[in-house]
């Protein structure tokens, strides 16, 4: 039975705002009788803006307060972008609906500079992530990576200002504000593996919800579902977090899938990367096997160098 009124958990920065109103648009539109509410919080990732996550607890702090909402009943759906989600949930609450994934690469953006080679040795580059770190220290080690934190606008603002050279932030936040042309150049995998499911919209709710999933199905992307489950599914394998410099990308053609992953150390020393083939309807085995071949390959060695330091 359809409910009369769906309320909608949401971070109040301008991109999550713009993406729970994409997900509340949608409900509308194919509901026209229902009622949708925002009920908007500021999170514990949004308050501590002095340190870098991995340092201060890692992507749970993007949704704690918005399951909160939902254990409570104050909210019956959290809308987040799904790399800000920790590969294992809280107990009690499920990812049951994937939006359409939007260009899940990272962006360069430089007002002064077309590319990164472009930049000049000792250029200041901001980026919050390890991931982006590992990765483009390798293929750039003159640049200088300093931490970039804060909503996408403060980010493009400190960039303005003159504190950083450049800053590498996710395409697809950019494109959702209505930031494209910001964006110097994208990153290609080949060059930086993107952040696990970054560029897709998840909806989480309490398991107990079943009736929902029908309710959210005309938002459900079938393609970024499958990417969803197996990068996540790597993630899983290799102990994807803010702590652990960790990328997965999954593209879906017709049937098949390609996922490719890597782990590092932060400073790019160590690196190993791979990618696996096969099936999209087994996503979740194939990101759970290209897990288990990094470790193999080198990426065991990387978590146990990480846990000493």
């Amino acid at each position: 039975m359809l409910p009369k009124l769906i309320r909608i958990a949401t971070r109040e920065s301008r991109l999550a705002l713009r993406q729970t109103e994409m997900v509340a648009a949608a409900l509308r539109e194919r509901y026209p009788g229902l009622a949708v509410e925002t009920v908007g919080m500021t999170t514990r990732g949004d308050q501590v803006l002095d340190r870098p996550l991995s340092q201060v607890g890692g992507k749970g702090l993007f949704i704690k307060e918005l399951e909160v909402a939902l254990a409570e009943g104050r909210a019956d759906i959290a809308v987040h972008s799904l790399k800000d989600v920790p590969m294992e949930l809280a107990p009690g609450f499920a990812l049951t609906t994937f939006g359409p994934r939007e260009d899940p690469h990272d962006a360069f953006v430089c007002a002064r500079h077309a590319s990164l080679a472009d930049l000049p040795a000792g250029a200041v580059v901001g980026t919050s992530s390890l991931r982006r770190e590992c990765q483009l220290r390798r293929a750039f080690p003159s640049l200088v990576f300093k931490p970039l934190r804060g909503n996408v606008n403060t980010r493009l603002a400190k960039l303005d200002a003159g504190d950083y050279d450049a800053i590498i932030l996710a395409a697809a936040g950019l494109k959702r504000l209505g930031f494209e042309n910001r964006i110097r150049a994208l990153l290609p995998a080949e060059l930086a593996i993107p952040a696990i499911g970054q560029g897709i919209l998840a909806i989480e709710h309490r398991a107990e919800r079943e009736d929902l999933a029908p309710v959210l199905a005309p938002f459900r992307d079938a393609a970024a579902e499958a990417a969803a489950r197996a990068e996540r599914a790597l993630g899983r394998v290799v102990e994807g977090s803010c702590e652990v410099p960790v990328g997965g990308l999954a593209v879906v053609h017709g049937e098949a899938m390609r996922i490719d992953g890597f782990i590092g150390l932060p400073d790019g020393s160590r690196y190993v990367r791979d990618h696996a083939q096969g099936l999209a309807h087994d996503a979740e085995s194939l990101g759970h096997m290209l897990g288990e071949h990094l470790l193999r390959q080198g990426g065991r060695a990387i978590l146990d160098a990480l846990a000493h330091r």
